[in-house]
């Protein structure tokens, strides 16, 4: 584990051992070499990108029912913060990406949600309908933990805006904090061994959805 956020004998460290495996498979992915290197083709890219553009809806859910459920002013308010925050930059980024590689707002709108996004998409509104902290801390945890893990690779920079940004957007201070701040509310609502028992379940699912939304721009 590269990032700080996961620490050996915490509840997200006891969820994490028993997907490590493809935890770090989705870390070392060809997906994240070739991002890094520069290489990747772009009908990869363009196929990753717009099934991941259908997770936004999804991913805004669980945020929005973190302000609502979330058991401190505090963690309110940062939850708030990071919808502003996705708005501004994400988003961009996926509209700026989709002109550089010509893709049309008919395409990324109107495409077949592939099976692993669907399912990803079903697992994640599950967490939302639950209206449980913890099971959405589980979801928010792996999607921005796992990611913030390949994106502090300390590896060369690639030239290339669609490359280069969607790395930053997934590594830095900012993002770090971020990531801490979920890891940390994760561990802090976990406090016995039954509780992370019954999150192992969602988790191992979650991160070997991850895995396998990496394979989707490599299929023919």
């Amino acid at each position: 584990m590269e990032t700080y956020a996961f620490k050996t004998g915490d509840a997200v460290g006891e969820l994490l051992k028993n997907s490590q495996r493809d935890w770090n498979a989705a870390v070392n992915h060809r997906f994240v070499q070739e991002l890094f290197e520069g290489t990747m083709d772009n009908q990869v890219l363009i196929k990753y990108l717009i099934q991941d553009y259908h997770f936004f809806d999804a991913f805004l859910s669980m945020l929005g029912a973190c302000v609502a459920h979330a058991d401190t002013l505090e963690a309110k308010l940062r939850f708030a913060k990071q919808l502003g925050f996705l708005e501004a930059d994400e988003d961009g980024y996926f509209q700026k990406a989709f002109k550089e590689l010509g893709v049309t707002e008919k395409e990324y709108l109107g495409v077949t949600l592939h099976p692993v996004t669907k399912e990803f998409q079903k697992l994640m509104y599950s967490a939302v309908d639950s209206s449980e902290y913890a099971q959405l801390l589980v979801m928010l945890v792996i999607a921005e933990g796992l990611y913030l893990d390949w994106g502090s690779k300390e590896l060369p920079l690639p030239d290339r805006y669609v490359h280069l940004e969607w790395i930053h957007l997934h590594r830095g201070e900012f993002f770090k904090e971020w990531v801490q701040f979920l890891v940390d509310e994760l561990n802090r609502v976990c406090k016995d061994k039954a509780t992370i028992s019954a999150l192992q379940e969602r988790w191992n699912h979650a991160v070997a959805l991850e895995l396998a939304f990496f394979e989707i721009g490599y299929e023919c």
